[in-house]
């Protein structure tokens, strides 16, 4: 078993995941979240598809593992966990209009003693449905449960120096894939193409490493279409004087650091220069201010002020916390660079800053993931910070051919 991180690292997080528990009266916790059983136990798998949990005791030093039986196996490989703390149900529990895997979960539970307490549940994300909710209900109708949607959450927002280094790995990535995927880009090719460069890059990595699938896959609003955030790729040409932007993350042992640019195809209108002017000079003011003890309210007051000598707003976040995740989401769900939220910045956390321009025929994006230092902050990527002009079509001939 090779594992990510020390076994002493997961422990620490494990630690600090009881601490909060106990904080809020939880004395069982449920997770149903691949990025926060990742982040406690090491699980790694594309298993997620169907109803599988991690079970912290607070009075117990191992967590159970419960899932499918045959991925049971892939949680003894890719986890610290004992094998008698993995625990499998049969197949006939999956994708049945009869049996549900909580019901299993209840029931082991309840014969493990933990059937009557405080217990917490990951409430409010993709991977927990209302029908797995009312059948742990049923199940321990004398428990008591308890929203923990962001409770692991809030500890991965701090990151230890092992996750920094692998998010350098993945911003490498990100740096070598957006400039392939920019190189692609040209009047007469397809926007499936450059996805498909995108994600080969993404993949393939570096010589000294590869890369991991992202969880959100590349974004290519083009032309009239930049208006529009996360749209993906079509089989369409791109055509001579629009814009297409790309939206991507490079991945490493699952933590993303997410890039953005803007591509115009031969020479940008004096619109899109100006819009790239505003928003870089904005970004450039925004990383300045990024220090400990700053809040994410101070970032986005910096962003507006910044914005607005030009007569601009933004009504959307301009960023949030990221790092370890799983389809459908790079975000962590917890800080947002946003008026109102009161998060302090802390060495080593890290946010996606995206403050992306919108409006009714067009857009543009060019964002940055950056890490909080001690005494203020760094970019991962090293991708230039501006509108990228691609001025060579290709050459088609009388046949189709493109040369």
């Amino acid at each position: 078993m090779v594992l990510p991180f020390d076994i002493l690292e997961y422990q620490s997080r494990l630690k600090k995941t009881k601490e909060r528990m106990a904080d809020k009266g939880i004395e069982v916790l449920l997770i149903t979240d691949p990025a926060n059983m990742n982040y406690l136990s090491g699980y790694d798998a594309w298993s997620f598809y169907v109803h599988q949990m991690l079970v912290i005791m607070i009075d117990e030093p191992q967590p159970i593992w419960i899932g499918r039986f045959q991925d049971a196996n892939g949680a003894r490989v890719k986890t610290w966990i004992y094998d008698e703390n993995i625990i499998s149900y049969p197949d006939y529990y999956v994708h049945s209009s009869v049996y549900h895997p909580m019901d299993f979960i209840s029931e082991i539970l309840t014969q493990i003693g933990q059937g009557t307490r405080d217990i917490g549940v990951e409430m409010d994300h993709y991977y927990f449905t209302a029908m797995a909710l009312d059948r742990l209900k049923r199940g321990m109708p004398n428990a008591k449960f308890h929203d923990a949607s962001v409770l692991v959450n809030g500890v991965r927002i701090v990151k230890s120096d092992q996750e920094i280094e692998y998010m350098k790995r993945a911003a490498t990535i990100a740096d070598l894939a957006m400039t392939k995927g920019a190189e692609s880009i040209r009047a007469g090719g397809r926007e499936c193409d450059t996805a498909a460069e995108i994600y080969y890059h993404m993949v393939r990595g570096t010589s000294e490493f590869g890369g991991d699938y992202p969880a959100i896959v590349p974004l290519l609003p083009t032309g009239e279409n930049t208006s529009i955030p996360h749209l993906t790729w079509t089989d369409r040409p791109f055509v001579e004087g629009s814009a297409v932007i790309v939206e991507l993350a490079g991945c490493y042992k699952r933590y993303h650091v997410p890039l953005a640019r803007t591509v115009s195809i031969g020479q940008p209108s004096e619109r899109l220069n100006n819009l790239s002017s505003v928003v870089t000079e904005g970004i450039q003011n925004v990383l300045q201010a990024a220090k400990p003890g700053v809040t994410c309210s101070d970032l986005e007051e910096v962003w507006s002020k910044s914005i607005q000598k030009y007569g601009f707003e933004k009504e959307s976040r301009l960023g949030y916390s990221v790092g370890l995740n799983y389809p459908p989401d790079w975000g962590e769900h917890t800080a947002s660079i946003r008026k109102g939220d009161t998060t302090v910045l802390q060495p080593n956390m890290t946010f996606h800053l995206i403050p992306a321009l919108w409006f009714d025929s067009d857009g543009i994006e060019i964002s940055e993931t950056f890490r909080v230092t001690e005494t203020g902050s760094e970019r991962f990527t090293t991708y230039p910070q501006e509108l990228i002009v691609r001025n060579d079509p290709f050459n088609i001939s009388s046949n189709g051919q493109i040369s």
